[in-house]
């Protein structure tokens, strides 16, 4: 698990850990309505994260889980 910050640029989603100093776009998204977003997500770098579901409300800071190694 991981503490991430998300945002919003442009019509593109930023994925960013402080901790690795990484930051990629989101490429695919499970739910992306305004009232259920999240779920599982895949970034560009092809790594495969879950973002707990919730009111799409950005820039915002969440603890997500890495589904893929």
């Amino acid at each position: 698990m991981a503490k991430v910050m998300l945002r919003e640029d442009n019509g593109e989603i930023y994925f960013y850990i402080a901790k690795k100093d990484m930051e990629e776009t989101i490429v695919t998204l499970e739910f992306e309505e305004e009232t259920h977003w999240g779920g599982e997500v895949t970034l560009s770098n092809g790594e495969i994260w879950w973002i707990q579901p919730g009111v799409k409300n950005l820039p915002k800071e969440e603890v997500c889980k890495k589904l893929n190694d």
